[in-house]
């Protein structure tokens, strides 16, 4: 995210419970980190091709292809890995097969190893972003600064991860053992961090705090937290507790209205008026609990604002703004 949060972090791992915008996150951090002539890996995993949706480009190919401009002349290139164009090149690299992909596809080998073995597909996927990240420790011309990874949701991030675990039972010992050591040599040292991203809900929440006891658990680095699609308070502290206690002033509030022009309404209105100004109370209270479980983790913790006319690529330019202001980046 940033070298002063986390010097040493080349690969950052986004995860999240769906719904809370994790792929606009990971969008947005590759943006922030790619300032002043970096240049950074963005990478999906999922095969949703939600990076290309966020950038409005086609759909990716497996190949790295560079899909935006950061301020200062970075850029952001972007990556969706494909389980079987990843296990073929596992195989060039361990066994000099090349030439067989074309029939392997044909007899269906790759969806058959990948099928049987759901294991040996984490490994590839995360297998492809750990090559990445060790072009830079080689001085690679095509390296990267960073790695941003759009992973799978929290509730299965650590498997995902873990991949000497989900490996055990088909090797012990070969290539398949010696690439899963290799892969978790990157994962689980200070050159990766595992970024969760919530909102001010209790179950998005509730999966974070899990989620973070988890990594931590299996040793795995834990990086920031991200709190998505946060909105400021409407109402003064005080406005909120009349609110909460329903003791707002009907006469402010009806002359409020006559200054509008909409008093003739008031009848009809205030009644609303009044159980949206409570149901706001409630969020704002709501959120602040939550905001205080999430500060309980202590951990880095980020926050970006709803954006009213959703996400498109200007959007994106304006949450990696604040991510760098705050930091990343």
């Amino acid at each position: 995210m940033t070298e002063r949060l986390w010097p040493d972090v080349v690969m950052h791992v986004v995860s999240g419970k769906g719904g809370t915008g994790k792929t606009t996150v990971a969008a947005a951090m590759a943006l922030a980190l790619a300032r002043e002539g970096r240049r950074t890996l963005l990478i999906e995993v999922e095969g949703r091709q939600g990076i290309a949706q966020l950038f409005d480009t086609p759909p990716l190919p497996y190949e790295e292809r560079k899909v935006a401009v950061a301020p200062g002349g970075g850029e952001v290139w972007a990556l969706a890995v494909d389980p079987q164009e990843a296990l073929l090149d596992y195989l060039e690299t361990f066994y000099n097969l090349k030439r067989a992909g074309a029939a392997l596809r044909k007899m269906g080998a790759v969806d058959f190893a990948t099928t049987i073995a759901p294991g040996l597909r984490d490994v590839l996927l995360t297998g492809k972003a750990v090559e990445v990240v060790r072009r830079k420790g080689k001085g690679d011309a095509d390296a990267y600064d960073a790695v941003v990874m759009d992973a799978p949701p929290t509730g299965r991030i650590a498997k995902f991860l873990n991949v000497n675990s989900e490996v055990s039972g088909l090797a012990r010992v070969g290539p398949i053992r010696n690439h899963a050591d290799l892969v978790m040599g990157v994962i689980a040292s200070p050159t990766t961090a595992v970024h969760l991203v919530t909102l001010l809900e209790e179950m998005p929440v509730q999966e974070t705090i899990d989620g973070v006891a988890e990594l931590r658990s299996e040793g795995l680095p834990v990086g920031g937290i991200i709190v998505n699609m946060t909105r400021p308070p409407m109402l003064t502290p005080e406005q909120m507790a009349h609110a909460t206690a329903g003791t707002l002033s009907v006469g402010e509030i009806t002359a409020a209205l006559e200054s509008c022009g909409l008093g003739a309404h008031e009848d009809a209105i205030v009644p609303a008026l009044l159980r949206e100004a409570a149901d706001h109370a409630q969020r704002v209270a709501l959120e602040q609990r939550e905001r205080a479980r999430i500060a309980e983790l202590d951990l880095p913790t980020f926050e970006l604002p709803l954006l009213g006319g959703g996400i498109d690529l200007g959007g994106l330019y304006e949450l990696a703004g604040i991510l760098r202001d705050g930091g990343m980046g």
